[in-house]
């Protein structure tokens, strides 16, 4: 199997086995209630041929706990550059892996986020998708009860906007 990786990028490091990474079937409701620093959990992780899961190991606060990566092996900075096969692969286990982390952290919500590019977000320019598992304790990310306000278009604004959407 040839799959194009890059020398510096960290995730393709965690994909050779050459960088260290927490292991995602280690997630366990004990392993959410400790920072992961203090969590002692065993060395293996989701892993096929082509995709690797696994827990950040700086996730954004302390109720962001069970938060986790999965990645493609294969090197892609943006997901507008991968190929409709890789992202079928990681579509067919984001549900297997997002029903682990749930439950390891004995939660039922959470969210699945991707970042493209530095203004959306991406700190690692290696796609990757986020399984966060949200608590009762914090607030929503998205919907009601958001913590990230919602602007309000108007009729031309949103028709311009689909006009340059449908032109490309």
């Amino acid at each position: 199997m040839d799959i194009h990786q890059e020398d510096n990028c960290i995730f393709c490091k965690i994909a050779r086995k050459e960088a260290p990474s927490v292991p995602v079937y280690a997630i366990t409701q004990e392993v959410c209630k400790l920072s992961l620093h203090e969590a002692n959990v065993p060395s293996f992780r989701y892993e096929d041929d082509h995709v690797v899961a696994f827990m950040d190991i700086a996730p954004l606060t302390r109720a962001f706990v069970g938060h986790t990566l999965v990645i493609p092996k294969k090197h892609y900075a943006t997901l507008d550059a991968m190929s409709a096969e890789d992202m079928a692969r990681i579509g067919s286990v984001l549900p297997r892996i997002a029903k682990a982390v749930i439950l390891g952290c004995d939660t039922k919500d959470f969210n699945i986020m991707q970042n493209n590019g530095k203004r959306a977000g991406q700190v690692v320019f290696h796609v990757h998708y986020h399984i966060i598992p949200r608590y009762p304790t914090e607030g929503a990310l998205f919907g009601k009860q958001r913590v990230i306000p919602r602007l309000k278009l108007t009729k031309e604004e949103f028709g311009a906007m689909q006009a340059s959407i449908k032109s490309h």
